[in-house]
């Protein structure tokens, strides 16, 4: 299982948000591209990049600052937030991003994704937020009907490399991670998930280990990372014991 650690971007600065509100943010660095390499060094394989204000926006806000991670590291980058385009994934693509991630627009594009997916096969990753047990888009500030399982199984058979599951009240909280609709979801589908919100320390990278099997791939982790509750260089020795 991976371990990535999380860059959220606002404002060309590495933050963190509580809930995903935007109004509580704190941040961690001015020179987001120094802690990639900070994350490399302690032995990531792959960083989760977000641009928080393209995620707002809908179109993207810190290319360059990203492109300049992309400069530093040598492991491979997850880039979303603001992707509502095949310009901006070839923009992203060329520039050295590994994947990219679509999350609002799978809800409201679908001939896009489908698109994407079909030019960069096994390079797009799926991001379903959920609240509640519903989706939300447009950087979390508007709710849909529908489950994360239901979304998923529209895009089953398109070539995702995999699927983010983040549950937003949990994100930024450091409060645990919801293991329960995670194992659900990856069971669902058949479609490696990546966790996300709430790691709060190792046990929660062990919690999921035991239900690994499941289908979840990996673990995106940021505030712990930021406030020392978690190392990550112990995190990802946990997860390569066999």
């Amino acid at each position: 299982m991976l371990v990535i650690p999380a860059i959220d971007l606002k404002d060309g600065k590495c933050v963190r948000l509580l809930r995903g509100d935007f109004n509580l943010s704190t941040v961690y660095s001015d020179h987001p591209a120094d802690i990639a390499a900070k994350w490399q060094e302690k032995g990531a394989k792959r960083i989760h990049v977000v641009d928080l204000d393209g995620s707002r926006d809908g179109l993207p806000r810190n290319m360059d600052v990203i492109r300049e991670i992309v400069r530093v590291v040598d492991v491979p980058l997850q880039v979303g937030g603001g992707i509502r385009d095949m310009k901006t994934v070839d923009e992203y693509i060329s520039m050295g991003v590994s994947y990219v991630i679509l999350g609002t627009v799978a809800l409201k594009d679908r001939k896009f994704v489908l698109d994407a997916c079909a030019n960069y096969r096994g390079r797009v990753i799926l991001g379903l937020d959920a609240r509640d047990g519903r989706v939300a888009v447009e950087g979390w500030t508007e709710s849909t009907g529908q489950s994360p399982a239901e979304v998923a199984s529209g895009y089953k058979e398109c070539g995702l490399d995999s699927i983010i599951y983040t549950d937003i009240q949990r994100d930024g909280m450091e409060s645990g991670v919801n293991i329960e609709s995670t194992k659900m979801l990856a069971e669902s589908v058949d479609i490696p998930i990546i966790a996300s919100g709430g790691v709060a320390d190792i046990h929660d990278i062990e919690r999921l280990l035991e239900v690994a099997d499941s289908g979840i791939m990996g673990v995106i982790t940021g505030k712990a990372l930021y406030t020392g509750a978690l190392k990550l260089e112990d995190a990802i020795a946990r997860v390569s014991t066999p």
